[in-house]
C-alpha cells in the first residue's frame, strides 16, 4: 500500500488546484482522475471559458487556477477580457477567460509535475475506509492510504462512499453536451424560418426543444449560434451515478445527432460541419454536501463575511430550469460574496474535505457556486487546508486558520476580510 499525505480524487476543475497546492505546500499528494485528461469542464466537459475572477472592477478571485488560466492564454496568444469595463454582471459572459482545452490540460499535467504530485488516470474510487481509499484501476483495485483525503468529483463520491450525509436536489439542473459547428455565414441565416421549421421538426418527432434550447416549449435557435457550444439541455436524474450518467451521455450525443439532421437541411447551412468539443456531458448540479456550515441564497447575496471566510466567489444565481431556461439574478452593487472553511468539510468529519461544485450550500447559492473561478478558489483552500492538516496531525476543522490564510497568500490567492475589495 502506497502512502500520501494528501489524495485529491478528482483532477476537475478544483481537484487540479487543489494538488497543485498541496504538492506547493510539501506534502506527498496523488492525484486521481477517472478520465484521461485533467481541467474538467474546461476540458472533457467543453466550457473552456472559466470565471468569473473580478468583481465590480476589482479582481477577487486569484492564486493557481489564475495562474493556469492566464498562462494558457498568453501560450495561445488570447487577449484577456477588459476587466476595467466590466460593468458588475452585465453582461458576465464576456469576462470569462477564453482558453484552449488541450493547452489547458497540458499546463495542468505540467504544474502538477513540477509540485511533485503523483497522477493517476483512468482510476475512480470504490470504496473510503478511514485514511483507506480503494481505487478501481485498470489492472483492478489498488489500496492508497492518506492522511486526508479531498474530495473534488464535483458529485461528493468521497464524501458518500465515506459515509457522510450528501443531499440531493431532486430535480436537478440540467446537463449540457457542447459542441462547436461551423461551415455557415451566422449574417446570412434566416433565424425565424429556422425556428418555424425547427417547432414543425418537435411535432413530427424528428427534434426536441432542448436540442437547440434551454426551454422545453420553445426555442430561439440563436442560443446554438450566438452563444456557441453551450447551447442544449439535458434533462436526466441521478448523474452522480454511473448509470444516470451513462443515460445522460447517450442522450446528450443523440440529442446533438438530430440537430445536427435538421439544421442540414436549413437554408444557409447546408454546409454546416460539428467539430466535437466535448468528451462528455457538462453537469451542473447533482448532490451537495452536508457542511459544517452550509451557505444560503441570503448569504451569497448579502456578500456574507464568515469568520473563517477563506475565498470570494462571484457569480450571477443561475438556476437552470425547464419553464425558462435560465434567468439569471444578479448581485446588488458592491456585494461580493465569501465561502467559509466549514462549508468545504462534511459535518464531523476528520480527514476529509471537499471542493468543488458540491460544497455545502443550498440550491440557490449553489446555482453561482458552482462556476470554475470559484471552484478552483475552493480547490486551492482545500489544498492548503489538507497540507496543514497531514502535516499537523490536525482534524481538518481544526487547522488553524491564520496559517491557512499565510498558506493561502504566499500562493497568491485573494483571502476575504485581509484583502476585501474597495468598492466605494
Amino acid at each position: 500500500m502506497t502512502d500520501y499525505d494528501v489524495i485529491v480524487v478528482g483532477g476537475g476543475t478544483a481537484g487540479v488546484v487543489a494538488a497543485i497546492q498541496s504538492g506547493r505546500a510539501g506534502a506527498k499528494t496523488l492525484v486521481v482522475e477517472k478520465s484521461g485528461m485533467p481541467g474538467g469542464t474546461m476540458t472533457s466537459g467543453g466550457i473552456a471559458c472559466p470565471g468569473l475572477f473580478f468583481a465590480w472592477r476589482k479582481q477577487v478571485i486569484a492564486g493557481i487556477g489564475w495562474e493556469l488560466v492566464t498562462a494558457a492564454a498568453w501560450e495561445c496568444g488570447m487577449t484577456l477580457p477588459d476587466f476595467a469595463s466590466q460593468e458588475g454582471m452585465k453582461n458576465h459572459p464576456a469576462y470569462q477567460v477564453k482558453i484552449n482545452p488541450v493547452i489547458y490540460a497540458a499546463l495542468c499535467d505540467a504544474r502538477l509535475l513540477e509540485a511533485g504530485v503523483d497522477i493517476l488516470y483512468h482510476s475512480m474510487a470504490a470504496a473510503v475506509d478511514g485514511n483507506t481509499v480503494t481505487l478501481c484501476t485498470k489492472e483492478g483495485l489498488k489500496q492508497v492510504q492518506g492522511k486526508v483525503i479531498v474530495d473534488c468529483t464535483g458529485d461528493a463520491n468521497v464524501v458518500s462512499l465515506a459515509g457522510y450525509q450528501v443531499f440531493e436536489s431532486g430535480d436537478c439542473q440540467p446537463g449540457t453536451y457542447s459542441v462547436r459547428i461551423s461551415g455557415y455565414d451566422p449574417k446570412s441565416l434566416d433565424y425565424e424560418t429556422i425556428a418555424a421549421n425547427a417547432r414543425q421538426a418537435v411535432v413530427d418527432g424528428r427534434l426536441r426543444f432542448t436540442d437547440l434550447s434551454w426551454n422545453v416549449k420553445d426555442f430561439s435557435p440563436q442560443l446554438l449560434f450566438g452563444f456557441g457550444n453551450n447551447g442544449n439541455h439535458l434533462w436526466g436524474d441521478k448523474a452522480h451515478t454511473s448509470k444516470g450518467r451513462s443515460v445522460m451521455e447517450i442522450e446528450g450525443r443523440q440529442a446533438v445527432l438530430r440537430a445536427y439532421r435538421f439544421l442540414r437541411t436549413q437554408p444557409g447551412l447546408e454546409d454546416l460541419k460539428l467539430e466535437l468539443a466535448a468528451s462528455e456531458c457538462g453537469i451542473r448540479e447533482t448532490v451537495r454536501i452536508q457542511g459544517e456550515k452550509v451557505i444560503t441564497a441570503e448569504d451569497y447575496q448579502s456578500g456574507r463575511l464568515w469568520s473563517d471566510s477563506i475565498c470570494y466567489a462571484f457569480y450571477p444565481i443561475d438556476l437552470h430550469n425547464k419553464k425558462h431556461g435560465v434567468k439569471p439574478v444578479s448581485l446588488p452593487e458592491g456585494v461580493v460574496p465569501t465561502v467559509p472553511l466549514d462549508a468545504l468539510i462534511p459535518q464531523g468529519a476528520g480527514n476529509i474535505l471537499a471542493a468543488g461544485r458540491c460544497i455545502s450550500s443550498d440550491r440557490l447559492a449553489n446555482s453561482a457556486l458552482r462556476v470554475q473561478a470559484t471552484c478552483m478558489a475552493t480547490g486551492q483552500a482545500a489544498g492548503a487546508a489538507a497540507a496543514l492538516a497531514a502535516a499537523g496531525n490536525y482534524r481538518v476543522s481544526e487547522v488553524p486558520l491564520g496559517r491557512l490564510k499565510e498558506l493561502l497568500k504566499q500562493h497568491r490567492a485573494i483571502i476575504p476580510g485581509a484583502d476585501i475589495p474597495d468598492n466605494s
